[in-house]
């Protein structure tokens, strides 16, 4: 039987937040951002392990204590230049330490709400599938194509269309493949790749409180969610 481990890629900057602090080492709730996506992934006994990539110039991360995970957590400071070229570098560094078949669920650090019961479905939805899925949210608002000038120029039938979250549930193998063969590409996620090898992921209903903190006014609504958890 396949067994489950978790990949968090850790490496980028998180440009977008404005700070010099990495996205993943701001405070939240008291802790660091990534704190929260391991304390998910690492208090579920289905998830045997709990992979880091973090870019060999880390200089943060030792600044943390990271104890209370130290018997489920492996840190790989084998991090790229983009989330892609992180993931292939860690499922390359963890390919001893698993099985072709083992699922490696991919979570973003900047997706700290992650809940229970979302983890739950995805392990038992996506792991029921030949292929692996993700987390995702039906798109519900109305969405328009802009032109270079920001104007409208047509609205887009949103029938259909789900927002993709993370985790990303794969076999170990076939992600390591799929992330080679677009190596030139760069998918902005895992899902992208399996699709590019002919597969069909599986979409497993999530909400919007799993949404990835990007904006400085993001870590205000996060803190909210994890002070008044559902869970």
């Amino acid at each position: 039987m396949a067994d489950y481990y978790a990949l968090i890629p850790a490496a980028g900057s998180g440009a977008r937040m404005g700070g010099e602090l990495p996205k993943q080492y701001l405070e939240l709730a008291g802790k660091p951002m990534i704190y929260h996506a391991l304390r998910r992934l690492a208090g579920s006994p289905r998830i045997r392990r709990v992979y880091v990539v973090i870019s060999p110039e880390d200089a943060y991360w030792d600044d943390y204590d990271w104890g209370e995970f130290a018997s489920r957590l492996s840190v790989l400071r084998c991090g790229g230049a983009a989330r892609a070229d992180s993931v292939r570098n860690g499922l390359a560094a963890m390919a001893e330490q698993v099985t072709e078949n083992d699922w490696v669920l991919v979570h973003d650090a900047a997706r700290p709400c992650l809940s229970a019961a979302q983890l739950e479905r995805l392990l038992d939805e996506a792991g029921a599938d030949p292929v692996g899925g993700l987390l995702a949210v039906p798109v519900a608002d109305t969405l328009k194509r802009a032109d270079a000038g920001r104007h409208v120029c047509t609205t887009e039938p949103r029938e259909g269309l789900w927002q993709a979250q993370t985790p990303q549930m794969f076999r170990h193998a076939m992600l390591l493949q799929a992330l080679h063969q677009m190596r030139d590409a760069v998918p902005t996620d895992e899902a992208r790749a399996i699709e590019a090898l002919g597969h069909r992921p599986l979409l497993v209903a999530a909400d919007n409180s799993n949404f990835k903190v990007t904006y400085p006014r993001d870590l205000y609504l996060a803190r909210l969610i994890l002070e008044n958890p559902d869970d």
